[in-house]
């Protein structure tokens, strides 16, 4: 069975390609293995399939390493948001401290959420409001300025942005995962059976297994 770490996997791969090029370079096992029927011909089929199989493994890595950047993208920018954020809700609840109604109007009456999508509606919230001309004008009593207003409007636009690319790149790579399993699942059946008819014919000379790259007990 194929294991899902990477490494072991590159490492499979590995052991597959030296043991199909050793297969028809070293005269004696291709002699063998070809009188059991897998002569030239049928060991370049998993050469192909091998091919394929690490074409699969690498587009999937490259799916995993951009989920792993948009995933970074998107936590700086949710990050870069939130220090504003709170610093900005911190300031307005002081200048609104006994404003019951602009308290609600800004979303400071009540504990920041803390799963996504709620949280973000809140921050959402409290910079629609923010642009109010005259909401403006007494926040910047605290020095919380339009312009710090509208950089907080555009980040939002972009933390949505960053988000909507780390889920897209996710599913990409969950679905190069799927795919690239599958392959690895077909390459370790053929070579399963490759490995099960060169242990047969190389009976009398266990030791050329290891140029296939199978330990043998000395």
């Amino acid at each position: 069975m194929v294991t899902n770490t990477k490494t072991s996997e590159a490492s499979s791969l590995e052991q597959w390609r030296v043991a199909l090029e050793n297969a028809t370079q070293q005269p004696q096992i291709a002699t063998l293995i070809g009188e059991m029927g897998y002569d030239s011909t049928v060991i370049e089929q998993g050469k192909n399939l091998l091919t394929e199989t690490r074409t699969l493994y690498d587009a999937n890595k490259t799916e995993d390493d951009e989920t792993t950047e948009a995933s970074e993208a998107f936590k700086n920018a949710r990050n870069e948001l939130s220090k504003l954020y709170t610093r900005h809700r911190k300031r307005a609840r002081v200048v609104f401290l006994d404003e019951v109604v602009l308290l609600r109007r800004l979303a400071l009456d009540t504990d920041v959420p803390r799963p996504y999508v709620k949280w973000l509606e809140a921050v959402k919230k409290f910079y629609a409001e923010a642009a109010d001309r005259e909401i403006q004008t007494r926040l910047a009593l605290l020095k919380i300025t339009p312009e710090e207003i509208t950089a907080a409007t555009d980040l939002i636009a972009v933390v949505e942005a960053a988000r909507a690319n780390y889920l897209r790149e996710a599913g990409e790579s969950q679905d190069a995962t799927k795919i690239k399993d599958e392959a690895m699942n077909r390459m370790a059946n053929w070579m399963s059976r490759f490995y099960s008819v060169a242990r047969i014919a190389l009976e009398d000379n266990p030791q050329l297994l290891e140029v296939l790259g199978k330990p043998v007990k000395s």
